[in-house]
């Protein structure tokens, strides 16, 4: 027969069950284990024993045991104290505590486990110089200041969206790591705002950011009926606004994703215009070449721009003007003469190439420069410049001067020549 306490008892273990998600035969085994650990601590307590609750009579036994060499039951015995009622109540009130805790823990870390890449939304509670606290309902949220936006002021009882980075199983409960410096922060803020993205139709292919000043994304399209630039800007820019509202005024640049290695990095460049692309698939640099009124709206404010192309695109970007790239490939052209100028043992000064060679007297260099201006030809390239000769910048030092087009003749002077 059930007594009153023991309908109660059974009545409230099954409402507990109910209520905090945990089932009736989990709160039994715990009851048990913990009704055999409180009587092994009972004087004259068997040293082998098992303890048993009855789920439908609630009636609690302990029964002494008798193991064989391997460690099998052979034989059972009641040894159930007259006073362990009272222990059992003690110990059951004990146990529901700890497992419904338990039970709870569980259950907040398996609501947020494997949700690292998703956004929440909490409510500030505390901020300092480490960390700030969201109150994300049931669990906190941890903000660490490494994650935290510089400037960025996180004001008590305002409401913050934050990007999860990892959840972490305590004996305390899941602690929630959000973050609101990561780019995963931007893409889900979009997926939010945008259904083409949430839809799949419209897909962000890549993202850059440098927190708290600007973001660069690339978009792409799965229907070509859409547009994903527009989508994600929305009717007068009102999607992104919501975007950057959320991140506190942080610029978004949207340009459209493309295949073509050139054509992204020119749109990643945005809004600077780009004349030319050129690609070193060896060392993974792009070599970007702008008009030269664009150069400083290409590279950016302190170079944000191109490190932000550089980021969306993983290219190493190198950008010039047009003046820059002609300057670079004339000094290219320029070929230097290698070799010096020796004193033969008559005292006549000879150009002595590096390579080998007979030796040039400065008379028929001379000769030789004067027959190639005749006719209308440039100096031969090799050709050196003897002492006391003017040239054009770049200056050559004592062992080499520049040949070809770029050496500017004069008369030999008399010290010059010998």
């Amino acid at each position: 027969m059930k007594n009153e306490a023991t309908i109660d008892f059974l009545d409230a273990l099954q409402q507990i069950a109910k209520d905090k998600g945990i089932s009736v035969d989990t709160l039994l085994d715990a009851l048990a284990n913990a009704l055999l650990a409180a009587y092994k601590r009972m004087p004259d307590a068997e040293d082998f024993a098992t303890v048993t609750v009855d789920p439908d009579t609630g009636e609690i036994r302990v029964y002494g045991q008798e193991l064989d060499d391997d460690d099998n039951v052979i034989r059972e015995w009641d040894v159930t104290p007259k006073d362990f009622g009272r222990i059992a109540a003690q110990t059951a009130k004990q146990v529901m505590t700890q497992r419904i805790r338990e039970a709870e823990r569980d259950l907040k870390y398996e609501e947020y486990a494997g949700r690292e890449g998703d956004i929440v939304t909490g409510i500030i509670q505390q901020s300092d110089n480490r960390y700030t606290l969201l109150d994300l309902g049931k669990v906190e949220a941890l903000l660490p200041q490494a994650e935290q936006v510089p400037y960025e002021r996180y004001e008590h009882g305002a409401r913050l969206k934050a990007y999860i980075v990892e959840v972490r199983k305590t004996t305390k409960g899941p602690q929630i790591v959000v973050s609101r410096t990561h780019p995963g922060l931007i893409k889900r803020l979009f997926e939010l705002e945008v259904p083409e993205i949430s839809s799949g139709v419209v897909e962000i292919k890549a993202a850059a950011r440098e927190p708290g000043h600007r973001t660069k994304i690339a978009v792409w399209s799965n229907d070509s009926n859409v547009d994903p630039v527009g989508a994600c800007v929305g009717a007068r820019g009102a999607r992104v606004r919501m975007v950057t509202n959320e991140l506190r005024g942080e610029k978004v640049d949207i340009v459209p994703f493309s295949d073509d290695p050139r054509e992204f990095v020119m749109r990643a460049l945005q809004p600077a215009k780009v004349k030319e692309v050129r690609l070193d698939e060896a060392s993974g640099t792009a070599t970007v070449v702008v008009h030269d009124f664009q150069l400083s709206l290409a590279i950016g404010k302190e170079g944000q721009n191109a490190r932000l192309a550089a980021r969306l695109t993983g290219w190493r970007i190198d950008i010039k003007s047009e003046t820059q790239i002609a300057e670079e490939e004339a000094y290219a052209a320029q070929e230097w003469a290698e070799g010096e100028w020796v004193e033969t043992e008559s005292g006549e000064m000879v150009w002595q190439p590096a390579e080998g060679g007979e030796a040039v007297s400065a008379e028929e260099w001379s000769q030789s420069a004067s027959d190639a201006d005749v006719e209308g030809e440039p100096v031969e390239d090799g050709q050196p410049v003897p002492e006391g000769e003017a040239v054009a910048d770049p200056a050559p030092d004592t062992k080499g001067g520049p040949v070809g087009d770029q050496a500017v003749l004069t008369e030999a002077t008399e010290e010059g020549a010998g």
